[in-house]
């Protein structure tokens, strides 16, 4: 197995606690050994990104654009070899896997792009005042499991292109890619603009409370959220925080099945369903309820099931062990409780952590199905009879990440999709980012926003410029 580092003030160094191991998912067994990272090693961590955040906070706009270009080449001529290792360690389909890798450099060639802005804000014979954003200082990421590579681009790079140095912490269950990322941007920022230490369950509180550090941008789960915001307290630390989501979507009476159901799936199934925003909850008219369930069902009856690197393969294991018990209960559940379960329902008997995409009808409001996160490959469907009662109960959620209204009438879908409590409502569409629209949650789905020029400002502080001007001769 290949034994791993971190990478610290520019130095690829063992972890000081000794190792742990990585688990292919759609085996079950390890592959590769990751350092585990202590505390000193943090303490380094810090302050070698603090030291370099002296010089790379006063680089210049076309620096910072050349330099997250050269990293954004390095990550495309290493595609292959990233694209592999993230089905390894997290178990997507290969397919998948390259858009990911694309996507991270995608992203990053567009934050090379963008400028932080100096808004004017008052001229006069007397004075100009000007609100300018200077870096906030030390950044912490802190990543999930589910998209490894691609959040750590949204992490890293607009906090690099904002003046920013990093440290960086994925998730112990894929941690691999993130530090083949690290490694990459490592060979073009100052020593110390990056930094990554990993360490299993629990070393991310250390980060949290780690009076060096000026902001933390975090991906995860809301209850690990909340205990990130208690442990920042200490030095006020800035936070972006982006947490779960139980995404509802409302299909309108009347809505052609043919023209949305395909959208609807690979909404609901995108990573095998282990997305934040994607779609959790569908709630269709009863008028259509029966056709919209067997339509879907017919589209997860055709996925092939299998490893991720597998010829052919559509649709791979869940990440971990930990997550498929859950959703093995959450349809275990729903199914004692009287739901009917179209397809897939049971894990498969092979080797790993796989689980077929997953349709249930037959439950509402009040089954854990519907009232929690499942996170995985289970659509459950609900029917509705008045369309104002829908909106309601897909309010009723504590979350409120994304949504979505389908329907032909655009105006109508609209309309409604406008009354949706989430920080973003598609129409016609789910689970649609792009690096220049800001995506942030409301209620206990977190609070800030990544990508667009709203994201890049998250990495800065705001300071007023007010200067006098001398008296006017004669």
């Amino acid at each position: 197995m290949r034994n791993y580092e971190l990478s610290i003030n520019g130095v690829s160094v063992p972890g000081a606690a000794g190792h742990f191991e990585v688990t292919d998912p759609a085996t079950g067994a390890p592959f590769a050994l990751c350092p585990a990272g202590s505390t000193t090693q943090l303490d380094q961590a810090v302050s070698a990104a603090r030291d370099a955040f002296g010089q790379w906070k006063l680089s210049s706009h076309a620096e910072r654009c050349e330099l997250l270009n050269r990293i954004a080449d390095d990550i495309e001529r290493e595609a292959d070899e990233l694209a592999r290792l993230i089905v390894m360690e997290q178990g997507k389909p290969l397919a998948l896997a390259y858009s990911e890798v694309g996507g991270g450099a995608a992203w990053t060639r567009y934050a090379a792009g963008q400028e932080v802005p100096v808004k004017l804000v008052e001229e006069t014979p007397a004075q100009r005042i000007e609100l300018h954003h200077k870096p906030v200082g030390v950044v912490a990421s802190i990543t999930p499991w589910n998209w490894p590579f691609m959040i750590a681009v949204w992490h890293i790079m607009p906090a690099l292109r904002a003046g920013n140095c990093v440290v960086s912490k994925p998730s112990s269950l894929t941690p691999l890619s993130t530090i083949r990322l690290v490694e990459i941007i490592a060979r073009h920022v100052p020593k110390g603009g990056i930094n990554i230490v990993t360490g299993e369950q629990g070393f991310g509180s250390a980060i949290t409370a780690h009076p060096g550090i000026d902001k933390i941008v975090f991906t995860g789960s809301t209850e690990t959220g909340q205990r990130v915001m208690q442990a920042a307290a200490g030095n006020l630390k800035r936070l972006t925080l982006e947490l779960g989501g139980n995404d509802a979507a409302i299909v309108l009476p009347g809505t052609p099945v043919d023209a949305v159901v395909e959208d609807i799936f690979q909404a609901a199934f995108l990573n095998m369903g282990q997305t934040c925003a994607a779609l959790k909850r569908l709630y269709v008219h009863e008028s259509q309820y029966r056709e919209f369930a067997e339509a879907l069902a017919a589209i997860a009856e055709r996925q092939v099931v299998g490893a991720g690197l597998e010829e052919g393969v559509t649709f791979g294991p869940i990440q971990n062990l930990d997550q498929l018990e859950l959703v093995s209960e959450l349809v275990d559940d729903a199914r004692a409780q009287g739901a009917q379960v179209l397809c897939g329902g049971a894990r498969l008997d092979r080797p790993g952590f796989f689980y077929p995409p997953t349709i249930v009808t037959g439950v509402s409001d009040g089954h854990r199905l519907v009232d929690e996160e499942q996170f995985g490959p289970v659509l459950p469907l609900i029917a509705y009879h008045d369309v104002e009662d829908a909106l309601r109960r897909a309010n009723a959620s504590q979350m409120g990440l994304g949504g979505s209204v389908w329907g032909e009438d655009e105006t109508r879908a609209q309309a409604i999709a406008s009354r949706l409590e989430s920080g973003v409502a598609w129409v016609n569409c789910h689970a649609q980012i792009q690096p220049n629209t800001p995506f942030g949650g409301r209620k206990m789905s977190g609070f800030g926003v990544e990508f667009g020029l709203e994201g890049l400002l998250e990495f800065t502080t705001p300071q007023l410029l007010f200067v006098r001007k001398p008296p006017a001769a004669g």
